[in-house]
């Protein structure tokens, strides 16, 4: 049965805080948590970040930079990162989840995307456009995630 998922990055106030509010909107009630592989612990999100979501409706003030800890991410049914390497760093962290931790792309089947996926970009002091271009990739990764969870939990009852 999935209850958690772990939504990573890197300094956890761009990509995985956006990501993570749309994720839990879309596989309510199953708990959805963000955190940085080098977090800058203690900041709020980006403010483009927080009027991106603001837009949809998401108020993600609150949020509160945290650093990936053991207990997050082996407690996680599954870890959702941005980019491949990122995957291949928690992979060799926690051994433990190989099989259970997937880039945000890799739900991707579209015509459009490249096979295997994509990476989402940081858009970490490049401003509003970048922002609002790797939204996009949020977009499409949390949809087909999305989905694909419902679909898993729905099959699970």
């Amino acid at each position: 049965m999935m209850e958690r998922v772990l939504v990573l990055c890197e300094g956890n106030i761009c990509r995985s805080p956006m990501a993570a509010a749309l994720l839990a909107r879309a596989i309510d009630p199953i708990v959805v948590h963000s955190a940085g592989t080098n977090a800058l612990i203690g900041h709020g999100a980006d403010p483009i970040a927080v009027d991106l979501m603001a837009d949809r409706g998401i108020d993600i003030r609150a949020h509160r930079a945290t650093q990936l800890e053991e207990w997050m991410a082996t407690k996680a049914d599954l870890v959702l990162v941005m980019e491949r390497d990122q995957q291949r760093f928690i992979e060799r962290r926690f051994p433990s989840l190989v099989g259970r931790v997937y880039r945000l792309g890799d739900a991707m089947q579209r015509a459009s995307l490249p096979l295997g996926g994509f990476n989402v970009p940081d858009p970490y002091r490049r401003g509003r456009e970048a922002f609002v271009e790797t939204l996009k990739y949020i977009d499409d990764g949390v949809a087909s995630w999305g989905r694909q969870i419902v679909s898993m939990v729905r099959a699970a009852c």
